[in-house]
């Protein structure tokens, strides 16, 4: 599913594409998609000038005025650049046509999202209630102890709450735990002070580090222009079971939280 990473990777490739266009045109191949695409569309969007393509959370937030239109990348999608003249695919189910370019989600699973809201994105029903970036100034280490005490949850879980803290998926969390030191089955409210600084600089580095490469493609993603994330090449424990510990040599081990696969070194990580 892409992430934090992998999304920031797409806005970062397609700001300087979109901003200042104005909107010629839509087409809604299948309406169908995790929330139908609103019906009439085209007709509130075209004609619009991109103010700024932002980021919050795993959303997209093309500012067109006094309204915004929001798009999710689901669980396998990607939005790019397509090509002038390329015929779309089985999986490609919108277009945001701006002049000479064209922006095209491709979601083969049908999880993403294509949202129209008039007014300031933050009153959005699905991003009003998002917790902190985690590469914004708001995310500290006193922010994560103040908001971690009386929880029973384990830290790894506690990490992937969007209403704490928005965009780390499970492939960042259990990389950021490792860098951190920290035990991906400690309760959260144990995590001590030093805990919580070493955690926090784990989580930038890592998101900053992902980013950087283009992020992680698994299966389905693909950056705006089309190429692959490359940080997969650099995991330290996710997807490594069995395999040695790049620090200590220990073998990695696989357990499940919360119906997911979390990764880490025994020994690092006690």
């Amino acid at each position: 599913m892409p992430e934090l990473p992998e999304v920031e990777t797409t806005r970062r490739g397609l700001a300087p594409l979109v901003e200042g266009r104005t909107v010629s045109g839509v087409v809604v191949r299948h309406r169908g998609l995790r929330w139908p695409v609103p019906r009439g569309l085209a007709g509130r969007i075209a004609g619009r000038k991109v103010r700024s393509l932002r980021r919050r959370g795993k959303y997209l937030l093309f500012d067109l005025g006094d309204a915004t239109l929001i798009v999710h990348l689901g669980m396998s999608g990607s939005l790019r650049a397509a090509p002038a003249g390329e015929a779309p695919g089985p999986y490609d189910h919108f277009d945001l046509a701006l002049g000479d370019r064209t922006l095209r989600l491709r979601d083969p699973r049908r999880f993403g999202a294509v949202l129209w809201h008039r007014g300031p994105p933050e009153e959005h029903r699905l991003i009003r209630g998002l917790g902190v970036e985690p590469l914004g100034p708001a995310f500290t280490p006193r922010f994560l102890f103040a908001a971690s005490r009386g929880r029973k949850v384990a830290v790894k879980q506690f990490l992937m709450n969007a209403a704490v803290v928005v965009g780390i998926g499970n492939i960042y969390a259990s990389e950021s735990l490792f860098r951190a030191r920290v035990n991906p089955k400690l309760a959260a409210g144990r995590l001590s002070r030093a805990a919580c600084e070493r955690l926090c600089a784990a989580v930038r580095q890592t998101l900053e580090r992902a980013i950087a490469a283009g992020g992680s493609s698994l299966r389905d993603f693909v950056g705006s222009d089309g190429s692959p994330g490359h940080f997969q090449q650099e995991y330290s424990v996710y997807g490594r079971e069995g395999e040695p510990c790049r620090v200590c040599g220990t073998p990695i081990r696989r357990i499940v939280q919360a119906a997911r696969s979390t990764f880490y070194c025994p020994r690092c990580q006690r």
